[in-house]
């Protein structure tokens, strides 16, 4: 498999010395390098907790610091650099999401039709289903927190980093979130 890390370091170097002329603040390659190892994981992981699916988030994190190094210039510094670039990596699900109505392909509903089990899958399917809900019944930042503490398996000092909050803020908010979840499943028994 191609390591996307590469390829969007490649890419950016490459973009740096083609587009030079644009008129924008020229930020060397070594700190946009850096840049890049220092929060790919970060952003990767932040997209993979969003979405689910890491070959997407792979590409969403690509695109993530693409749209990063065109706009290097709005970034004014009032937040942490893996605030801003999960923020971009936000705005790039989204407007992936509102591209793309993800639907299950023809090909793969006759599959799953035939497979043995389908009513238990069908009932896990619906038990996930509804715990999503839930979880987007959740107001931000509880949602957002749950789902990069549980999803996409970050410490609470990397949730507070992205927050640019304290680590015990992290967690505070993690377990009203939990909690909140717990009321609500139990609400609809």
């Amino acid at each position: 498999m191609i390591n996307l890390y590469a390829v969007c370091t490649i890419f950016c170097i490459f973009f740096l010395f083609t587009y030079s002329n644009r008129q924008r603040q020229v930020i060397a390659t070594n700190e946009f390098e850096k840049l890049i190892r220092e929060y790919w994981a970060v952003v990767y992981r932040f997209l993979l907790s969003l979405c689910g699916d890491a070959a997407l988030a792979e590409e969403l994190t690509s695109e993530t610091f693409y749209q990063a190094y065109l706009h290097i210039d709005r970034f004014r510094g009032e937040c942490r650099p893996e605030t801003w670039l999960c923020q971009i990596a936000k705005n790039a699900l989204y407007r992936e999401n509102k591209r793309t109505k993800r639907a299950v392909p023809w090909e793969h509903a006759d599959r799953v039709a035939e497979e043995a089990g389908i009513l238990e899958q069908l009932v896990k399917k619906e038990q996930a289903l509804e715990i999503y809900r839930h979880i987007h019944e959740l107001d931000d930042p509880y949602k957002e927190v749950f789902m990069l503490r549980i999803l996409g398996e970050l410490k609470f000092k990397e949730i507070s980093a992205v927050y640019g909050k304290t680590e015990s803020w992290a967690k505070v908010t993690f377990y009203r979130a939990k909690n909140k979840l717990i009321e609500l499943m139990e609400d609809m028994d």
